[in-house]
């Protein structure tokens, strides 16, 4: 839930993206991963409520699939959304990369800060929404949510079949490794350059903006703002859901 008694904070004006046109081959066949259920809600719903909690946030474009964006519309219609954030559904491409720049071309002038949000986290607090508006704000080009990892990681040769053993080659330090989460936020200009000069196929916008040599920072993230992926994290996703339920009281 949103907390509605706070200030609208002041200043550049805040867009999330939310590309959502990917199909969730790890879960399974079936419906897109962005439109499987939590609580009986999509999880494509929960991602654009978790946006527009934030009362920086003043519109949410999300990308649908290519041949999907009237059922994405009618999805957005059919389920309360907070009336002060305006939605915005555009066709989005072939990749990730791709449906994010349909993403950033649909923004209307005046927005100067920009989310991008994976549909697939549908849990992110609000608190690291805001932080990660907070942090551009302040004059980052470019920030990411992250935490610190719990186990410790191998650098490996990639094994010449699949289930053959890997050699380790390293042990990176593990005190210096962050995952990624989203939103993550960016200057809107340095992101829209971002992706007019890198071509090369990256995993998050972020890599984009090093790939210009701009800054890059971290803020913590949250254990609840995980990916759902497989089906084990919808598991994980409903039991956080019951959880805020109880918390809330509904």
């Amino acid at each position: 839930m949103s907390d509605d008694s706070r200030p609208t904070p002041s200043g550049a004006r805040t867009a999330a993206v939310i590309p959502a046109a990917g199909r969730g081959v790890r879960l399974g066949p079936g419906a897109p991963k962005a439109l499987r259920t939590l609580n009986g809600t999509p999880m494509l719903i929960h991602a654009v409520r978790a946006m527009a909690a934030s009362r920086a946030v003043s519109l949410v474009v999300v990308v649908a699939p290519p041949d999907g964006a009237a059922e994405v519309k009618t999805l957005l219609d059919a389920h309360a959304l907070p009336e002060r954030t305006d939605f915005l559904v555009v066709p989005g491409g072939e990749s990730r990369q791709e449906s994010v720049r349909i993403g950033l071309d649909a923004l209307p002038p005046g927005i100067d800060i920009v989310l991008v949000h994976d549909a697939a986290r549908p849990l992110v607090p609000v608190d690291t929404v805001d932080a990660v508006i907070e942090a551009v704000r302040d004059g980052a080009p470019a920030v990411v949510p992250a935490l610190p990892l719990a186990d410790t990681v191998k650098q490996v040769e990639p094994a010449g079949a699949p289930g053959e053993p890997e050699p380790v080659v390293a042990t990176p330090e593990r005190a210096r490794l962050r995952a990624v989460q989203t939103p993550q936020g960016f200057d809107r200009d340095t992101l829209v350059r971002a992706h007019e000069t890198v071509t090369e196929n990256v995993t998050d916008d972020a890599s984009m903006v090093e790939h210009l040599g701009l800054r890059v920072v971290v803020v913590p993230g949250h254990e609840e703002a995980f990916k759902v992926t497989r089906p084990l994290d919808l598991v994980l996703a409903e039991a956080v859901l019951a959880r805020r339920r109880l918390n809330d009281g509904f």
